[in-house]
């Protein structure tokens, strides 16, 4: 199955990314990631877009999606995958397609702009390894403290309200038109994200036709 996920910063699009990558037992590919990775490790679509990023400049949708391309060809991959954090506008949907990147559905999560600087304010995250935690709806296990990796917790300085106010008013002007772009192609499903991370979870499994 290959997915994206929508939905505003702080909708929970990485925790039930990383749900779904599990119940489905395909790879979660954040272009943030892979694009720090491509960047490490030295490869051609790596150093074409440090040489954007160095000048202080966006990363070109051409240079993204080649990226993300890059990595779709690795042998984990083949039996699908969940785009987390891409396409972020219509023309990198389209590019997508022309790159013969074909999607079997798009999940829009759905929370209001208050719930969401509401989110934002309890968002930890791992410096290390990036993993994302809440305060109140999804603390990591010792306070302050990564599951995964052991790394202190911090508050990222987009989190503020301010930011985030400025954020969704991105998102809503260059992203959340991709909904209406999905619901053409038959692809999109809404999902309300009010309940807990688990009724969420099972809401997901449902509209994608898959068992709990």
């Amino acid at each position: 199955m290959k997915l994206t996920l929508l939905g505003a910063p702080g909708a929970g699009k990485g925790t039930q990314s990383d749900i779904l990558s599990r119940k489905l037992g395909v790879p979660t590919i954040s272009t943030g990631n892979i694009l720090r990775s491509a960047i490490h490790d030295g490869t051609s679509v790596g150093l074409a877009a440090k040489s954007y990023i160095d000048k202080g400049q966006l990363v070109p949708d051409n240079v993204i999606i080649d990226i993300v391309q890059e990595r779709l060809s690795q042998p984990d991959c083949a039996n699908g995958f969940i785009l987390d954090g891409m396409p972020r506008t219509i023309p990198q949907a389209e590019a997508l397609i022309a790159h013969g990147i074909v999607l079997d559905g798009v999940l829009s999560l759905e929370v209001s702009d208050e719930d969401i600087v509401e989110r934002m304010a309890g968002r930890r995250v791992c410096p290390r390894c990036g993993a994302s935690y809440h305060v109140r709806m999804n603390p990591p296990k010792q306070d302050g403290v990564c599951d995964a990796c052991g790394t202190a917790l911090i508050v990222r300085p987009d989190d503020a309200p301010e930011t985030v106010r400025d954020r969704l008013h991105i998102y809503h002007e260059q992203t959340e038109p991709l909904k209406g772009f999905y619901e053409k192609l038959g692809l999109l499903r809404s999902v309300e994200n009010a309940g807990s991370i688990e009724d969420v979870s099972r809401e997901i499994f449902r509209s994608l036709g898959i068992g709990e």
